[in-house]
């Protein structure tokens, strides 16, 4: 079996590992310290398509696998974490339910904006003795 990333895969890799470096590390330890939102950073993840990866292109996204996926978080979450989680949880919580059960409207509305991070998706939970249980929502 052969492990060696394909083309794409590798420039996945090597544009989130460019923009981890050029884009987040300049100004992560500022941002985590004053507790400061990355607005900007996330904007432009959008903008290279990362805030939906996986989403059909017609929708906004760009279309791309799981292991696309996969490699642009972790390059990303090597730098940041935390763009490394949002940028997750408009992939995985918001944007993948969208596009496996959304429908044609919801899609137009909510997953065109979202996949190109014009908007951002979010994900709240209380904690698990004074609120929200996730498992039985």
């Amino acid at each position: 079996m052969n492990f060696e990333l394909n083309e794409t895969h590798r420039m996945i890799q090597e544009t989130a590992r460019q923009f981890a470096q050029d884009e987040l590390a300049p100004t992560a330890d500022e941002r985590d310290e004053k507790e400061l939102f990355p607005h900007e950073q996330i904007k432009k993840l959008g903008e290279l398509g990362f805030m939906g990866m996986m989403v059909p292109e017609q929708y906004g996204g760009a279309g791309l696998d799981t292991l696309s996926y996969v490699i642009a978080i972790e390059e990303i979450s090597k730098v940041d974490a935390s763009c490394g989680v949002i940028m997750s949880v408009n992939n995985s919580l918001v944007c993948y339910g969208l596009t496996k059960h959304g429908t044609e409207e919801q899609k137009q509305k909510f997953l065109v904006p979202l996949a190109t991070g014009k908007k951002l998706g979010a994900f709240a939970l209380s904690e698990p003795e004074a609120g929200s249980d996730a498992t039985n929502q």
